[in-house]
This record gives C-alpha cells, structure tokens and sequence, in this order.
C-alpha cells in the first residue's frame, strides 16, 4: 500500500487494516519457521507496512486531539 493510500484512510479502516496485517504477519512468520517462504523479504515489506499504517493512525489520532481542544 502506497503512503498516499494510507493517509486517506479513516481511523476505524486503518484499525481494520492493522489487525489484518498483523494477523497475515504471524501467519507467515509461522510459516517460514516451518519450511521457508519463497519470498523472505515479504517479511519485512509486511512489518514496516504494518508501521507505516501505526505511525499514520496515530497522527490521525494526535491530529483528532488537538483538533477536540482546539474546539473548547
């Protein structure tokens, strides 16, 4: 997923995308420990994907916040 991709999704999508990535992560963590995967750079692709969609979550968060105060 591209970072312009990333950036226009909602909080509650980028939620969903988090869960479903790391869920697709230990499953192929798992299975490379069983017998190698064909594509072992997959591996970290996936988890700076997954920090990718964590450090956009939380500025959207941050951005909310400050948002909130600004309204008081």
């Amino acid at each position: 997923m591209k970072k312009e991709e990333i950036k226009e999704l909602s909080i509650q999508e980028l939620t969903a995308q988090i869960e479903a990535a790391e869920k697709a992560y230990r499953e192929l963590k798992v299975a490379h420990a069983i017998s190698p995967v064909d594509n072992p750079a997959k591996i970290t692709r996936d988890r700076r994907d997954i920090a990718r969609l964590k450090t956009v979550l939380r500025q959207k968060e941050i951005a909310a916040k400050a948002s909130a105060s600004e309204v008081k």
